[in-house]
């Protein structure tokens, strides 16, 4: 416990400290009147992943983060494991390698219909043009007098999009029942990335459209003036955004299945919800009431559906109330990174490469005494070099190829991602949820599949 704020972190794992050094600088806000760090807190952008602060009469879009309603939706279908890989299958073991091969040839063509239906990467627009209400909301006017008209029609382009980072589509499996998942995890993309670099440039003294360096420093909007009451209403559009794109997506994915939903579990954890007079700012955490919500792992570890809910002194769980054990109804939002992306995958670096991807020498690297330059021609092919900004592996902690095929062994199919998403730069999201008294595991999801963006792409829209 810090002055302000309560600090949870797994059993034997130090708080990280810049998070803690960032969470401090946060609560010196005199309208801060709590915090707490879930255990899956890491540092982030001038607020912590991980931390939650309650304001008096204030909220605060760094706080909020760029991507405005970052969260997940997950679906329970009427498909079971044995209705793909057949009767008695349940019953062995995972780790026999008959079965995990098993499941990757019967999976991993479901994976790479996903992988080309739904739209993954960097500033894609979806194929299909959503229709939705929300682009009817009259708020829509205040924004486009604000962004401009041209915010409105690239949140159409983008609805439905996943992006890249940290972003997926997942197909798991209860470990209790044997029933098929579809989970999901992005936000509001371009559209909330804008909205919250322009009120921070507002609340700088800039206009909205100006870009403005990048600060540890919090933003904080008094809620009973029209920036403040702006923000919330914009904030609030991006929320029903990012609602409607992880909808679309959880649809798509069904439909490629062939398979209904029975079941629909779906949150933010980017957002600030008003509870209790007091308006409760969230980055990478988790609103915890009796209500379930989904938590993710590492594509190599379980994901969970969870409740809050707190011990009663009869024996059992009481289910009407979640007691406040200094996470203000908070829970973590997944496994934590214990690992910067740079540590994990590798420095992006400028590379000469050969544009034939059969030649010997496929890549040199740029800035080694500079060993090309333009108009440079590869020795074996004769063929003009071209400079490209790859990530240098030489440095790099994790090996991917080595991860891929142990995920593949446990019979699960990686496509896209890369060494800066392996489980290796994750905490285990078991210890994790540990460090919090109050949460019950009401399902325990195995992975089967993760699609996400290809291992280069960088996605500005910040989580």
């Amino acid at each position: 416990m810090t002055e302000n704020f309560t600090v949870f972190s797994p059993e034997g794992m130090e708080p990280d400290a810049g998070a803690v050094e960032q969470m401090e600088n946060v609560m010196r806000d005199e309208r801060a009147v709590k915090g707490a760090l879930m255990a899956d807190h890491h540092k982030g952008y001038s607020m912590p992943i991980g931390g939650v602060v309650a304001y008096e009469d204030a909220v605060s879009p760094t706080g909020v983060g760029f991507d405005i309603g970052c969260g997940n939706k997950a679906v329970r279908t009427n498909l079971n494991f044995v209705d793909f890989l057949g009767k008695g299958v349940e019953a062995r073991r995972w780790d026999d390698p008959q079965v995990t091969a098993k499941m990757i040839n019967t999976f991993k063509p479901f994976m790479r219909m996903i992988q080309k239906k739904v739209a993954f990467g960097l500033g894609r627009s979806s194929d299909e043009r959503v229709d939705h209400e929300l682009f009817d909301d009259e708020i829509w006017k205040d924004i486009s007098d604000a962004f401009g008209p041209d915010l409105r029609r690239k949140a159409q382009d983008q609805l439905g999009t996943v992006g890249s980072g940290n972003h997926y589509v997942d197909l798991l499996v209860d470990e209790g029942d044997g029933q098929i998942w579809i989970a999901n995890h992005f936000g509001s993309r371009g559209l909330g990335h804008t909205i919250a670099s322009g009120f921070m440039a507002k609340a700088a003294g800039k206009d909205f459209t100006d870009r403005i360096p990048e600060s540890e420093e919090a933003v904080v909007l008094p809620t009973d003036e029209g920036l403040g009451t702006f923000y919330i209403a914009a904030m609030t559009l991006a929320g029903q955004y990012a609602y409607a794109g992880r909808d679309y997506v959880a649809d798509q994915v069904l439909s490629i299945l062939g398979a209904e939903s029975t079941f629909e579990v779906h949150n933010h954890h980017n957002f600030a919800w008003l509870e209790n007079g007091l308006w409760v700012v969230r980055k990478g955490a988790t609103p915890l009431t009796p209500a379930p919500a989904f938590i993710g792992g590492s594509m190599g570890d379980v994901s969970v559906i969870v409740r809050g809910q707190i011990f009663s002194h009869e024996g059992g769980w009481d289910t009407d109330n979640v007691e406040d054990i200094g996470n203000l109804g908070s829970a973590p939002h997944g496994a934590g990174r214990v690992m910067s992306r740079t540590k994990a995958a590798g420095k992006f670096r400028k590379f000469w490469i050969c544009p034939n991807r059969n030649c010997g020498l496929i890549r040199e690297r740029a800035e080694a005494n500079k060993p090309a330059s333009v108009g440079s021609r590869c020795p074996h092919c004769k063929i003009v070099l071209r400079k490209v900004r790859m990530r240098d592996t030489s440095d790099a902690l994790i090996d991917w190829d080595f991860t891929r095929q142990s995920l593949a062994q446990q019979g699960i199919t990686v496509l896209g991602a890369g060494a800066d998403e392996a489980p290796g730069v994750y905490k285990n999201l078991s210890e994790v949820l540990a460090a919090h008294a109050n949460i019950e595991v009401m399902h325990t999801l195995r992975p089967l599949g993760v699609v996400m963006a290809g291992e280069d792409t960088r996605d500005p829209y910040k989580d």
